[in-house]
């Protein structure tokens, strides 16, 4: 970024979709002032940079909101689109784009960034491609420099078309699949995408053209799946391509047999009828590499899959400038980001926390899990058999635990003394699980809290959830029992000797607390 450029002001539209959300922090992170106009500002509630940002609700179909949104810009970030809003929603991108182009020039704006998507030069488009192109000549012919860069597959958590290739490679082991699947494709990193966003308000003024932007890498679509599911871990996935025709229908397929909405699958699949591949490189003469180079597939790939440990599980995007932007965000959709399922168990009681801790941190070994143990003991006798820790390791510490410890078929991954106690899973399972256990101070009591978590490796990990789930109905609800039950008795048993409260975060533990603690095993 230049120093004139500095100190600008910019605009971005679309900060509540994929790109936007994304682009806003690292904007931030140059130094920019940002402003986002979004018709629903709710919806920037939950975003960590909300406070950081001029937020203006409007509608960018109506020109006197754009032009007042646009006052004192220098580049204006155009970052929405209409897919899935309707038959017509070529048109009403094309009016959209029109009135963006038009307010911009009564506002003085210096400059305006669109992101479109790779497509050839010739031959007919799907409707998707096509109206993202007319999008782009629409700005580029209007009185502002427009900067249109047109990009393949963007790979990272939250992208439309790579949540397609996951959730296909997922839950599909053998695919009969259309011939597009051998059709070129192009990748481009979302780290990559803004990259080229980001310096584009620092590029010369006057430039009024397409830049076609990708990893530099071209492969198939299949070979998209088949990296995909090396990097995932999944055992291997074939793909036939049939002279299929009907990507209509191909759409309803993937609506079917993934969480991406029918409305937003046909134009998808539409779009994979043609080859993205870039046919030039003029970007680099305007905005150099980024430092550690274009990043190649897989290693995107690895990056949108990547923060599994516990407590990313459940706050992804923790701070709004050093985060990977391949994590999810507070405002993707649903269906954005790895399938994964929780059980939530939760308690209050008037047990006092200290009790309900020792409890927890107990747990394993000679104390048992507080629920079903005959369950436990042939769940562990079949983990041993396939290979795996099985429950006859115990526990190194009868009174405490460490980070790294194990429990069973459990390592302690996270431990907040006093308070939480996060498990890995060591047993053989196809996917990644962990167990969670709160106590939290309410008043005089304790609210307890216990979660099972657990990522499923494609579709055997999937079944192997549904094939448990009746299980985790009874166990789960008992354990959250016994374990506050227990607790209340080790509270009446120390009351009633007249002995202190047991430790606290912090402190050490009697070693008649200890012996009290392992004498039941539920």
């Amino acid at each position: 970024m230049t120093d004139s450029t500095k100190d600008k002001l910019v605009l971005v539209t679309g900060a509540t979709g994929y790109v936007g959300g994304r682009l806003v922090p690292r904007l931030l992170a140059e130094g920019y002032k940002v402003r986002v106009l979004v018709r629903s500002p709710q919806k920037l509630e939950s975003v960590p940079w909300s406070g950081d940002v001029e937020i203006v609700q409007g509608d960018l179909t109506s020109e006197e909101d754009t032009t007042a949104a646009c006052g004192g810009v220098h580049t204006l970030f155009y970052l929405v689109h209409a897919m899935g809003s309707g038959p017509d929603f070529a048109v009403q991108e094309l009016q959209t784009a029109r009135t963006v182009a038009a307010a911009a020039q009564t506002a003085g704006v210096d400059r305006i960034v669109y992101l479109g998507g790779l497509h050839p030069e010739t031959g007919e488009l799907s409707p998707h491609m096509r109206s993202r192109s007319e999008v782009g000549r629409t700005l580029l012919a209007g009185a502002v420099p427009a900067v249109v860069f047109q990009a393949g597959v963007v790979i990272g958590s939250g992208s439309a078309s790579f949540e397609m290739i996951r959730h296909l490679t997922d839950n599909l082991p053998a695919m009969p699949s259309p011939s597009w699947v051998q059709n070129r494709i192009e990748p481009i990193a979302i780290r990559d995408v803004l990259h080229y966003l980001v310096a584009a308000p620092g590029m010369p003024s006057g430039i009024n053209r397409t830049f076609d932007i990708g990893s530099r890498e071209v492969l198939t679509y299949g070979a998209l799946m088949y990296g995909y599911a090396h990097e995932a871990k999944l055992s291997r996935r074939y793909i036939y391509a049939l002279p299929l025709p009907a990507p209509m229908l191909a759409g309803w397929w993937v609506a079917l047999v993934t969480p991406i909405p029918h409305f937003m699958a046909v134009p998808l699949v539409g779009s994979l009828q043609h080859e993205a591949i870039a046919q030039e490189h003029d970007i680099d003469a305007f905005i150099p590499l980024p430092p550690e180079g274009l990043t190649r597939y897989r290693k995107a790939v690895e990056l949108a899959l990547g923060k599994l440990a516990s407590d990313e599980v459940v706050t992804s995007w923790a701070g709004a400038t050093n985060s990977p932007p391949s994590d999810p965000l507070p405002s993707d959709p649903e269906w954005a980001g790895r399938t994964f399922f929780v059980d939530r168990r939760e308690k209050s009681t008037a047990v006092a926390p200290e009790y309900v801790w020792r409890v927890i941190e107990g747990i394993g070994g000679q104390n048992g899990w507080y629920s079903l143990p005959a369950a436990w003991s042939i769940r562990g006798v079949w983990d041993k058999l396939v290979g795996g820790a099985g429950l006859n390791r115990g526990r190194r510490n009868a009174q405490r635990l460490f980070v790294g410890d194990a429990v069973d078929w459990w390592r302690v991954e996270k431990i907040e003394d006093g308070r939480l106690l996060l498990l890995h899973a060591e047993m053989r399972v196809p996917g990644e699980a962990w167990l969670e256990f709160t106590a939290e101070p309410d008043g005089a009591g304790t609210v307890y809290r216990q979660r099972a978590i657990y990522f499923p490796a494609g579709l055997a990990g999937k079944l192997y959830w549904w094939a448990i789930l009746p299980f985790h109905g009874l166990i789960f609800p008992s354990m959250a029992k016994n374990i506050i039950g227990r607790a209340a008795d080790l509270e009446r048993e120390e009351k009633q000797a007249g002995l202190e409260p047991g430790r606290g975060p912090g402190e050490g533990r009697s070693a008649d607390g200890a012996a009290a603690a392992g004498s039941q095993r539920c």
